[in-house]
């Protein structure tokens, strides 16, 4: 136990209709939420570093911190199995860079390329990660919205093509594929009533059978994160996200990895702002950022056993 990669931990999620959560971390304090949540649920889970986390925390402190993460968990007794993955890595250096240095899993997101192009650049990646026991995930289709460097308007936006994502995953041997289905990065995903079409999610799990699918944009956007956000002086009206009912329906259906990111930063963000509205005269980092960390754990715990099903999963 300890680093793994997603493939063992995929295929009882897939077996047993449950799906793992990948969340994205940037510093010390979410590290430790998640984690913590994880030991105390008895869960798996995946630590997911985006190139704006590199940027922001440097990979090498992160790698670390999870280090860490692992050995506090074996002291708690309860070592859980830990996925490090990058999260829509954009090019082959960048995820050579994140195998060499440790990665279990790597994501390459050719999404933006042409079909052909796609399938060139992942298979290379896979090429090169297989030989190093690290796993791949790939991304076909375009989700809309905002993450660090991924930004695609809506109009662009594209579901993936259930014969397009048979014929990719035959050619460039991904473990994995991220597809999209309706979902969105970033906290605004929809205007009108949240829907997924669980249609070609459906006929994508058909035509794979056993393949783990991945779910990128499925943040729910608590709404009492956003309100408590507005309450105290934030600026974020008509956030909505990915309702929990349908991140449930999903993992029916061959979703094994969700991603989840602005849940995180709206829970940390909105008992920061209700430490500094209601406690003034607080400036030590510990006390608002101890409130932010035991706020990410409540709500990664929440995710665990009401919405991912991977509650008691490590037996």
């Amino acid at each position: 136990m300890g680093l793994v990669t997603s493939t063992e931990m995929f295929k009882k999620a897939y077996e047993g209709h449950y799906a793992i959560g990948a969340f994205n971390v940037n510093n010390m304090e979410i590290i430790q939420g998640i984690v913590e949540a994880a030991v105390e649920a008895n869960s798996p889970v995946i630590l997911q570093v985006s190139s704006g986390a590199r940027k922001y925390a440097n990979q090498i402190y992160l790698k670390k911190l999870v280090e860490a993460a692992i050995e506090d968990s074996k002291q708690r007794g309860n070592e859980i199995d830990i996925v490090l993955h990058l999260d829509h890595g954009d090019s082959f250096e960048l995820c050579k860079d994140c195998i060499d240095s440790g990665f279990t899993s790597v994501m390459i997101d050719g999404s933006k390329l042409p079909f052909e192009e796609n399938v060139a650049l992942t298979r290379k990646v896979v090429e090169y990660a297989h030989a190093h026991g690290v796993v791949v995930e790939a991304e076909l289709g375009k989700l809309a919205g905002v993450e660090d460097d991924v930004k695609v308007e809506e109009k662009d936006a594209m579901y993936t093509s259930p014969d397009e994502a048979v014929e990719f995953v035959k050619l460039t041997g991904c473990d994995s594929l991220a597809i999209a289905i309706g979902t969105s990065h970033g906290a605004y995903k929809f205007k009108g009533e949240p829907k997924l079409r669980i249609d070609i999610l459906k006929e994508i799990t058909d035509r794979l059978p056993g393949f783990p699918l991945v779910l990128h944009g499925a943040s729910s956007v608590p709404q009492e994160f956003v309100s408590m956000c507005n309450e105290y002086g934030g600026n974020i009206p008509g956030a909505r996200g990915v309702t929990e009912e349908l991140l449930r329906e999903a993992a029916k259906y061959g979703v094994c990895k969700i991603n989840i990111d602005s849940d995180i930063r709206l829970a940390m963000t909105a008992n920061i702002r209700k430490c500094f509205v209601e406690s003034p005269e607080v400036f030590d980092p510990r006390t608002y950022l101890g409130e932010a960390r035991r706020a990410v754990k409540d709500m990664v715990k929440h995710k665990i056993v009401d919405v991912l099903g991977s509650e008691n999963k490590m037996q």
